[in-house]
């Protein structure tokens, strides 16, 4: 099986030189290291969730919880035949009204989304968060997990080596980057994968998010 860690070109075509260090410019480019453990981020429009009271009400005044996802940090295990990535993060909250000890259950999603666009596996969960009496902020800590094939992520072969093959000044093809030839995009694409976590936000939820 061919290492999911391979280099990949930036800038201009490249070649695998035995003393480059990821980053390092050399005569033929830049080397860097492609990781087959999932990229982690929040989605546009979901790292935020407004609450209302009363629900139906938009007005500012109406504004009761408003809580966002912080501080995501990941660890990745690439030593099995699933790549297993661990995920943390806070959620900070202030409410509208401080009065009594309050708790608010937010729900939250994690996916693994491959290529860009396909959703390989979703899970939801629950935070909890607990405001004090007088208090108008409250915090809490999230995780997740999520798992990859490691042959889902690991590029073929035949990609491989047009990636990693040394190109030579003079050739005719050494000023041409790879990742420019579609085929050789496509399947770096498809051993691509991401790690989303989110809030599980209504369609209306969505839409306050996108136009506030």
């Amino acid at each position: 099986m061919i290492s999911p860690k391979v280099a990949l070109p930036a800038l201009l075509s490249l070649a695998l030189l035995g003393c480059s260090r990821e980053g390092e410019l050399t005569s033929l480019g830049v080397i860097t290291t492609r990781s087959a453990c999932p990229t982690v981020a929040i989605p546009a429009g979901t790292g935020d969730i407004t609450l209302f009271n009363p629900e139906t009400s938009r007005d500012a005044s109406a504004i009761d919880v408003v809580a966002s996802i912080t501080d995501v940090t990941s660890t990745c295990d690439e030593t099995g035949e699933y790549i297993v990535s661990n995920v943390n993060f806070v959620v900070h909250a202030q409410r509208r009204d401080p009065r009594g000890a309050r708790e608010v259950t937010l729900p939250y999603f994690t996916a693994v989304v491959q290529g860009g666009s396909n959703v390989v596996s979703k899970r939801l969960g629950r935070v909890g968060l607990r405001f004090a009496e007088g208090e108008y902020r409250a915090s809490t800590t999230g995780a997740a997990t999520g798992r990859v094939l490691r042959s889902a992520a690991t590029l073929p072969e035949a990609t491989r080596r047009e990636i990693t093959r040394e190109r030579k000044p003079g050739d005719a093809d050494a000023a041409l980057d790879p990742m420019a030839d579609p085929a050789v995009r496509a399947a770096v694409q498809r051993a691509s994968f991401e790690l989303l976590v989110g809030f599980q936000l209504t369609d209306e939820q969505l839409r306050y998010n996108a136009t506030r």
